[in-house]
């Protein structure tokens, strides 16, 4: 049955309450835009897309591995990608970045905070309206369902509450601020509705299963849709399904060659954390990996169930399917017990699995691809004209459908704005002002000149990390993870001083990019061109781009 015109404020019949509608975008927008396709030429329907979100899950220390389900089902049913990379390893910035497309300094949300642009105002009125999935309600004729959490300040008073729904969403089904598993509250089409702590009715992992299932029963069959679910999993406070509370029990968090080693050469606040870690700090992190391993199964059954339910309504075949993290996370890597911000692959890079219409089975790429591709991929499944838009982002399309001699980046920027106020810790006074997020043991995981900018390039010769930070120093990180995967040998001071400055121009220009410039050819691509006069200034020393304090 078709759903009625919302914009009456009709519901279709048999619509179960949790799923209200929002109104739908004139008839007119949706006969632009996405026409041009060969499937919309012949007459069929655009292929649906579900992106599914998880929050805080790594690549690097085994985050995968409880997700037997989804690895059979999107990773062995499709592409797995093992360079995939975040602007920013914070929750806010990252998801930003996710619905615009675009690099931090270009859609200005900086850290968790209204102050850093999360879900604030300006961010709704400047941001939200050109975000792929409004783009695909408003052009592409897509419904577009939405279920989890949104960004770590929306519901906020200050703005909009949680009667504020964000433009291009048919179905709302958003969590107030950050991640939770039991107590919270839900924006359903803008009206709150509090969640207690009953199992059955209340685990929000499990929720968000039930209605995503709920809107494949009672959405239209006559328009294509997309389903973004973003699952609390695995964010801090880590609580399992009663059912999965004991597994895992014998699984430790990796001693792998970074972990609980000093940060030599690396820059102050990674050099102010205590070798060794002290007993209690390593069992506490043990037992977050422990947690965040078992809060992952659910989100497993969450996604055998959506796959399970698409075959049994036929629109599998017709499915894109992506899965993903917002950010990395570590645990004891350079000593520092818990958390994510920092410029490390355990931090940035994260996993992604795509399987969907025309994808080969059982692929790897190690294209270098970052989650401002998905919005300009998701949108170029839907046929919509990229050029129209003003994203950073590429579309890795092709690679999912096996293109040869593709052109293609040979490196990311990732960029990150310290939190904290420029104030000594009373907590931790022997530090310097500004830290935040410390542990009982005064080892501090951010601080406000914790802000830095890297170019992570990838190429058949290299694979380099080149990172600068805003703070007194100056300081410089460079790491050939050819030779040094855990990034334990800062290399800034030995490297190539030709190469150093190549690079260091190239993060200039990464950091001032918009759109088509952010896609311009890396250092070791071959078209690359590099104005050595362009790096020094009247002293003569090699010029380094200072951050704004406000991207």
């Amino acid at each position: 049955m078709r759903l009625l015109p919302l914009a009456l404020g009709v519901p279709r019949r048999g619509s179960p309450r949790h799923l209200p509608y929002c109104s739908p975008a004139p008839l007119l927008l949706l006969l632009g835009g996405c026409l041009g396709v060969s499937a919309a030429a012949a007459g069929s329907r655009r292929p649906n897309v579900v992106l599914l979100l998880a929050d805080d899950q790594d690549e690097v220390l085994g985050g995968m591995t409880p997700l037997k389900k989804t690895k059979a089902l999107i990773g062995e049913m499709g592409m797995t990608f093992s360079s995939a990379y975040v602007p920013s390893a914070l929750c806010c910035p990252s998801r930003a970045s996710i619905l615009t497309g675009k690099y931090p300094h270009n859609h200005h949300v900086v850290n968790n905070t209204l102050e850093g642009n999360c879900s604030s105002k300006s961010w709704q009125k400047i941001q939200e309206p050109d975000t792929f999935p409004a783009i695909l309600r408003s052009m592409c004729g897509y419904q577009t369902f939405f279920a989890g959490k949104y960004l770590n300040e929306y519901g906020a008073p200050d703005a909009g509450g949680l009667a504020h729904v964000p433009l291009g969403w048919s179905y709302w089904y958003a969590l107030e601020k950050n991640s939770k598993y039991y107590n919270y509250t839900l924006s359903i089409n803008g009206k709150a509705r509090k969640h207690g702590e009953n199992y059955s009715v209340d685990y929000l992992t499990d929720v968000l299963a039930n209605v995503s299932l709920d809107f494949l029963d009672y959405k239209s069959n006559s328009e294509p849709f997309f389903m973004m679910i973003s699952t609390p999993a695995p964010h801090s406070p880590w609580t399992a399904a009663p059912q999965y509370q004991n597994t895992f029990q014998n699984v430790f968090a990796p001693r792998n060659k970074n972990f609980n080693i000093h940060g030599t050469n690396k820059h102050w606040l990674i050099r102010q954390a205590k070798t060794p870690m002290t007993n209690s700090s390593i069992q506490f992190l043990d037992t977050a990996f422990r947690k965040r391993w078992q809060t992952l199964l659910s989100v497993d059954d969450l996604v055998e169930k959506l796959v399970k339910r698409l075959e049994f309504s036929g629109e599998l075949n017709d499915t894109y399917i992506f899965y993903t993290s917002d950010n990395g996370y570590h645990t004891g890597q350079f000593s520092l017990p818990i958390d994510k911000r920092q410029l490390y692959e355990f931090d940035i890079k994260v996993p992604l699995l795509v399987r969907g219409p025309g994808i080969k089975p059982n692929q790897t790429s190690k294209m270098l691809v970052a989650n401002i591709d998905l919005g300009p991929t998701i949108l170029d499944i839907a046929g919509y004209n990229l050029n129209k838009t003003q994203m950073d982002g590429m579309s890795f399309l092709p690679i999912l459908k096996g293109a040869s001699n593709l052109t293609w980046r040979s490196d990311v920027l990732v960029e990150y704005q310290g939190e904290g106020r420029n104030v000594t810790d009373p907590t931790c006074p022997s530090l310097s002002p500004g830290v935040s997020q410390c542990f009982p043991d005064c080892v501090c995981e951010d601080a406000y000149n914790n802000t830095y900018a890297c170019v992570r390039t990838m190429s058949e010769m290299w694979n380099l990390q080149y990172c600068e930070f805003d703070d007194q120093e100056v300081f410089v990180e460079v790491y050939n993870l050819t030779a040094d995967p855990h990034q334990i040998n800062n290399i800034a001071k030995s490297i190539d001083p030709e190469l150093l400055g190549k690079m260091n121009y190239r993060l200039m220009m990464l950091q001032s990019c918009s759109g088509p410039t952010c896609r311009t050819p890396g250092v070791f691509d071959p078209g690359y061109r590099f104005d050595p006069r362009l790096m020094f200034n009247n002293h003569g020393s090699v010029r380094t781009r200072r951050f704004s304090k406000h991207l």
